[in-house]
């Protein structure tokens, strides 16, 4: 009776907390509307359960001050800036190819809201292969003279993450400064600790948002999902590959893991460098300040224009979303997509369904199998309304395809680190390359095209024939879509 007794005034208190939330939720925080009644009805059916997984997942996260480094000013980002906006809109800006020109409005609109520096002296190379990307990537360590700067959303001591390490603490004895910092979410199989001999050894290694306490982490919801190396300040590598065995096909689950990743040699390097300072400096109180060794004189590579863009909760402006959008909107001829997980929101889908009835040729890519299973039903959910609209969707069967690639009309691209989900959109910390030039846009459209022979056609037919369980599955899973 006691135990009873002593329990009632716990009742009206959880009901208590849970209507201030709610309250919060809808008036603070002006949250999209199919966020807020999700969370809402979350905390209606799960009073205590509820209020736990908001703390977790559902706090929005506090921007002001998060990423700051004075040593932009140093390198006259800001200015470079103020003159490519100011050039842009006085029409006087001088681009190496007339065709880029075409794309005036994205690369403004990408200067205006993310500080992305169009630059056109760059070589790119594409990587589609998990093999060729690491052997290109230790090869490029070996020959490291200054220093080496890895983050990675998912970092594994397996057998491809040993080799690396290995190679890291190689260099490190050879004076080379070997910098480390992956997202403790992704990364959750490793510790700091098992870094040990490479930071006796003088390297650093950071964490990402690391918990407070063990198994407590208030701001696990946002996650730094980039994937950035720069090395002497010279070669830079971004895209979908983490490390790991999986990557390079060596987990049974998923077989041979199709992925796209790019390495960059140019004056795109530099901002991919400021990056990768920026989260350094947000993980670690061992700050980096300018230096020229970080910075130096790049020489003409080659001749891509491209930008780099980074989103994330801290920002006033999803500005890879909108980018996404805006290439969307440039589209004439075609929109080839790759990406493991397609749970758009209502701009994004209805951008693709309105340029597939517009005749242009959509055709868009997704995994046979799942990584995440509610992410993967509501995907499907969502590709039949592109199916109705005339979209081409294709089913890859030769493994798990993690490629997060848009490519249009051979002209420009995107690759990044950004899925066409929610969580890329709104949560996670993302960064990709938008990509002016036709050579390396062909190049992306052909493998598309190749990634063809090893998938199969998802037709309207096929998908409306589906199993009353499967439509069972996606409708749950898309309901949870606001807050996956």
């Amino acid at each position: 009776m006691s135990i009873i007794i002593n329990s009632i005034p716990f009742i009206p208190i959880l009901f208590a907390l849970n209507i201030i939330l709610a309250i919060t939720i809808i008036f603070l925080e002006r949250r999209d509307a199919s966020s807020t009644w999700a969370w809402i009805l979350v905390l209606f059916f799960l009073p205590l359960i509820g209020f736990i997984l908001y703390l977790l997942l559902g706090r929005q996260l506090r921007k002001k001050h998060l990423f700051r480094w004075d040593g932009q000013k140093d390198i006259g980002i800001d200015n470079l800036i103020k003159y490519q906006i100011e050039a842009l809109e006085n029409d006087t800006f001088q681009f190496n190819e007339n065709y880029v020109k075409n794309y005036k409005n994205l690369i403004q609109m990408n200067l205006n809201t993310g500080d992305a520096i169009l630059t056109q002296d760059n070589q790119v190379q594409i990587f589609d292969d998990g093999v060729e990307k690491f052997q290109s990537l230790i090869n490029d360590i070996l020959n490291a003279k200054d220093h080496v700067h890895i983050q990675y959303y998912i970092f594994k001591l397996d057998n491809l993450g040993q080799r690396i390490y290995e190679v890291l603490k190689k260099k490190a004895k050879q004076g080379v400064k070997i910098r480390i910092l992956y997202d403790e979410m992704g990364s959750r199989s490793i510790k700091k600790r098992h870094f040990r001999e490479l930071i006796e050894l003088g390297g650093e290694v950071e964490v990402f948002f690391p918990s407070i306490f063990p198994l407590i982490n208030p701001r696990l919801n946002f996650r730094n999902h980039r994937k950035i190396v720069v090395i002497d300040g010279r070669i830079g590598y971004i895209g979908g590959f983490n490390v790991g065995d999986e990557y390079i096909g060596l987990n049974n689950k998923f077989g041979y893991w199709r992925d796209t990743h790019l390495r960059i040699e140019g004056s795109s390097v530099l901002p991919i460098q400021t990056r990768f300072i920026l989260d350094w400096n947000q993980a670690s109180e061992h700050k980096i300040e300018y230096s020229d060794r970080y910075f130096p004189a790049i020489p003409k590579k080659g001749d891509v224009a491209m930008q780099i863009i980074s989103s994330g909760p801290d920002t006033d402006w999803p500005t890879i979303k909108n980018a996404y959008l805006k290439l969307l909107m440039e589209a004439k001829r075609y929109i080839y997509i790759q990406t493991p997980y397609f749970i758009p929101d209502n701009s994004f889908l209805n951008a693709i369904e309105v340029a597939s009835l517009s005749g242009i040729d959509v055709r868009i890519m997704i995994p046979n199998k799942p990584d995440h299973l509610f992410v993967y039903w509501a995907t499907y959910s969502y590709i039949g309304e592109l199916l109705k609209a005339g979209a081409k969707v294709y089913i890859y069967d030769k493994g798990f395809i993690h490629a997060k690639t848009i490519v249009i009309d051979d002209e420009a691209a995107s690759v990044g680190t950004a899925n066409i989900d929610v969580r890329s959109f709104k949560l996670n910390f993302e960064v990709n390359a938008f990509i002016y030039d036709k050579l390396v846009c062909h190049e992306l459209a052909e493998i598309f095209e190749k990634d063809i022979l090893d998938s199969r056609e998802l037709t309207l037919e096929q998908y409306e024939n589906r199993s009353v369980i499967i439509k069972f599955k996606e409708s749950i899973s898309r309901l949870l879509t606001p807050i996956l």
